[in-house]
């Protein structure tokens, strides 16, 4: 599979969880990670995910201006979404496959803040 951002190749991780093995991949390039239907969900709740996000976030952000990018999966356009517990962090998401988030997205996604409240705020009144 290769990256929906970069275009370049995705790496599988495979994470050991209570439920059993779950397998994420990962760009070789940007570092975003992609994550079949419910993964991120699951992963968010178990300490084993926190070396995941190994990228650098300030290139997740550069990256996260690419529009219209589509699933690595089916070759449909994904759509921009925002978490809703965290307004501020946006993802690409294909309603049949999976998620997609830049590098640094998925640390943020797992790890809510007081912070994130303010964070929320402000996107909300860049996006006016």
């Amino acid at each position: 599979m290769d990256c929906p951002k970069c275009n370049a190749h995705m790496n599988e991780i495979k994470v050991e969880v209570l439920q059993g093995a779950i397998v994420i991949d990962q760009c070789s390039s940007c570092k975003g990670l992609w994550f079949d239907n419910g993964e991120a969900e699951q992963l968010k709740k178990s300490w084993m995910s926190d070396f995941l996000d190994s990228g650098d976030p300030s290139i997740g952000k550069t990256y996260n201006r690419v529009r219209d990018i589509s699933c690595p999966r089916c070759g449909k356009l994904m759509n921009k979404l925002t978490d809703k517990r965290q307004p501020h962090l946006e993802y690409e998401a294909c309603e049949e496959h999976g998620m997609f988030m830049d590098a640094g997205e998925f640390t943020d996604f797992k790890h809510e803040t007081l912070m994130d409240l303010f964070k929320g705020l402000v996107a909300s009144l860049k996006r006016r």
